[in-house]
């Protein structure tokens, strides 16, 4: 497990990692020094990255950095164990989209389904077909790319799967994923219970006294085969005033792409719980975290409040509160599915007006 690099450090480590941010143009020179300048390009690097600004070099900063330094065409991008990451690889999988071979997600990894996407793509031009993209495959892509524009393939078929699957609640699968906090959990149980309620399948990452690791709910939830993943914690900060609940979903600008259905559903949860409850506002937001780029479906992860600050806390522990809360995300879920001639207005839908309407079948 390597160390977090921090303001103050010192060493080889800190030392590649400028050699990261010099190479990436947000630094001038090298260093083995972790000063103000290299903490800044950190956090600057974060930010674009989508993923959470500390200025600390942590493991997933550190495994980030080292995926930033690849561009198309450094190296042969193949299946191996382990996988290839790079943003070579999400350049390839942008490409492939593009022109409209289906690599599923593009998230800088190269898994089966690129290999697949690529050996459609190597069929088509009359290149060997091998699954690896090396300099022959790159220059015929680039060549196509040329005359060939798609626009956005994944994200039209992220959208036709949500239409196809119609707006009944009844044989889809949600998988809720709650954080260690006891009032995070008794409010997964209760959403639990109003969706299977409803003809849901829904799977729990934890129980009351597991705590897998991320990986492992990761792994649970693509198992799953889900529809929708739902990640419930509450965040915390060192100055208590810090409040108010936020959304998050899978995005990134440096890759050019992000989750629509994901930025639908964290819409529409971040406003209803808004429109019902009195938390403060911080809106929705595209992040990179692991949770939200390597589970397959569309995935959102909820900070509902700070239980670093009073109020917030105090909202949450209230049973009221949760079942409030249940009742916009069992809105938004539904709200999800209809098509926008039957949704309504952020707010004003309850759950028996669902059922009034027989959409619970």
């Amino acid at each position: 497990m390597v160390p977090d690099l921090t303001l103050g450090g010192s060493g080889d480590l800190v030392l590649q990692v400028t050699h990261y941010l010099t190479r990436l143009n947000l630094l001038k020179s090298e260093s083995s020094s972790f000063d103000l300048a290299v903490q800044s390009a950190v956090k600057e690097f974060q930010q674009s990255r989508g993923l959470t600004v500390t200025g600390v070099v942590d493991a997933i900063t550190l495994r980030a950095l080292d995926e930033a330094r690849w561009k198309l065409g450094d190296r042969v991008l193949t299946l191996s164990q382990p996988l290839m990451r790079g943003d070579d690889v999400a350049a390839l999988q942008s490409q492939l989209s593009e022109m409209g071979f289906n690599c599923g997600r593009v998230d800088g990894i190269f898994g089966e389904e690129c290999e697949l996407a690529v050996m459609e793509f190597q069929k088509s031009v009359g290149v060997k077909v091998d699954g690896r993209c090396g300099p022959a495959t790159i220059m015929s892509m680039l060549r196509l790319k040329k005359i060939v524009s798609g626009g956005a393939p994944m994200q039209l078929r992220d959208a036709a799967v949500r239409a196809e699957r119609g707006p009944a609640l009844a044989g889809k699968v949600i998988v809720i994923d709650p954080s260690e906090s006891e009032s995070i959990f008794d409010l997964s149980q209760r959403l639990e219970g109003r969706l299977v309620a409803l003809g849901v399948n829904v799977y729990l990452t934890r129980t009351l006294s597991s705590f897998p690791t991320e990986a492992r709910r990761i792994d649970l939830s693509n198992a799953a085969n889900a529809d929708l993943v739902i990640s419930l914690h509450q965040d915390s900060y060192e100055n208590e005033s810090a409040q108010g609940v936020a959304t998050y979903y899978y995005g990134s600008d440096s890759h050019g792409v992000h989750s629509i259905v994901g930025e639908r559903f964290a819409t529409l949860s971040q406003r209803e719980i808004c429109a019902r409850t009195d938390l403060l506002n911080c809106r929705i937001h595209a992040k990179t975290w692991d949770l939200l780029r390597l589970t397959k479906s569309p995935t959102v992860r909820i900070e509902l409040g700070y239980q670093t600050n009073p109020g917030d806390y105090r909202r949450v522990c209230d049973p009221e509160f949760r079942e409030t809360v249940v009742e916009a995300l069992m809105v938004a879920i539904q709200r999800l599915y209809l098509s926008a001639e039957n949704d309504a207005k952020t707010g004003t839908l309850r759950i028996s007006d669902l059922r009034r309407a027989g959409l619970r079948k």
